[in-house]
């Protein structure tokens, strides 16, 4: 790229490119939110390059290639030197004016990095929260969260909720943090409740007349598959036909099917590991299950309402997504046994059925988020052109 001071007219006219850190691309919710924004973008106006760890084991790279975007691997975070000498290097040699940061407290790192390499607009932008279970990991957190707004220019949360546990109580107040909900992709993805896919989903799984009690979401401590095992134990005790469904895969996928063996579970589990249509699984699915220590938003709360799906969740997802009145948030202080009463008792006799006005509604909130996200990145960049 040019030097700043000599782009000419068609230097302007291409499109703003835009540092998107994105960490370790492992299939999880927070690629799917930054993917599901570059679908939607204006792509003639501004445009994603991906800076990703190298040891990401699910990049998209023929569709973010496809869509104009580039991709660049660089060292993981845990090898700090390395890691900051390339991504400084990186930054400078592409002469970024924007650089977009979503490893929550992590941003620390990449933002210094950005600072170092002069880039004018670095933004912050928070996914995450914190909870039990992970002591060493929250520990992390809570070390750098006191620097989450050092090295930033702007702040960003998924959810309200998300940005008060790293900027502070009073950021929302102060307007100190933008709210940038998470779209959902509705354009390749279909949740709307079909009575014909369902049975045929339900078939090709060997499901056909039973209870499907279902979770999508990485095997990490985070999701909870420990106690979700336990509450579906609860649940196959009062409905011996019921069967679990989970989608994803992770660090924990073994000790979880070794879990499910222990009790008795082995063949009323369904361990359909990553799948690209989630949407379809979805279909199959009487209810949601979604026992997580913490989210910062929790899209696929959001996808499973859209597809008619009642919901049972932890007091650890934000309450923001409560679509439906069959939208249910418990205490994980609460026994096994008092999450499956409410499971059962909302699986029965839901009606899947989803407004298709409110489809429509959200469908248009997907294209309005991603034009305002259009928007102030050009407004941002502007002032430094």
């Amino acid at each position: 790229m040019t030097d700043l001071n000599e782009i000419n007219k068609s230097e302007l006219n291409k499109p703003l490119r835009i540092a998107q850190i994105v960490g370790k691309m492992k299939g999880g919710g927070l690629e799917k939110t930054v993917m599901s924004y570059f679908n939607h973008i204006d792509r003639s106006k501004v445009q994603f390059d991906f800076i990703v760890d190298c040891d990401s084991t699910l990049v998209p790279d023929e569709e973010i290639t496809r869509l104009g975007g580039r991709i660049y691997r660089i060292p993981p975070y845990q090898r700090p030197f390395r890691y900051h000498r390339e991504l400084v290097w990186l930054l400078r040699k592409n002469k970024y004016l924007v650089v977009h940061s979503h490893i929550n407290t992590l941003s620390v790192f990449p933002l210094w990095a950005a600072k170092r390499a002069e880039v004018p607009v670095r933004i912050a932008h928070n996914h995450s929260t914190a909870g039990k279970g992970e002591t060493i990991r929250n520990l992390i957190k809570y070390i750098l969260r006191p620097f989450a707004k050092v090295f930033p220019t702007h702040l960003c949360a998924c959810s309200k909720y998300a940005g008060e546990w790293i900027y502070g109580n009073s950021a929302t107040s102060e307007n100190a943090f933008k709210i940038m909900p998470i779209p959902i992709d509705f354009e390749r993805q279909r949740f709307v409740f079909n009575e014909m896919m369902r049975e045929q989903v339900r078939r090709s799984l060997g499901i056909t007349d039973k209870l499907v009690v279902g979770h999508v979401g990485r095997f990490v401590t985070q999701k909870n598959h420990v106690f979700l095992l336990d509450i579906f134990h609860e649940i196959h005790k009062a409905k011996p036909d019921s069967v679990l469904l989970l989608v994803g895969e992770g660090d924990l996928y073994d000790s979880i099917k070794a879990k499910a063996i222990s009790l008795g579970l082995s063949n009323h589990v369904i361990f359909a590991g990553i799948r690209n249509d989630v949407d379809q699984l979805y279909q199959a699915m009487d209810i949601f299950l979604l026992p997580s220590l913490y989210e910062g938003y929790g899209l696929v709360s959001i996808e499973a309402q859209i597809s008619g799906l009642p919901l049972v969740a932890s007091e650890g997802i934000p309450k923001e997504v409560k679509m439906r009145d069959t939208t249910s948030f418990l205490p994980l202080t609460l026994p096994a046994s008092e999450w499956a009463k409410k499971v059962l008792e909302l699986s029965e006799g839901t009606d899947r059925k989803y407004s298709t006005t409110s489809v429509e509604e959200m469908m248009r909130e997907s294209i309005e988020k991603a034009e305002e996200l259009t928007g102030w990145y050009l407004e941002l960049a502007e002032n430094h052109r």
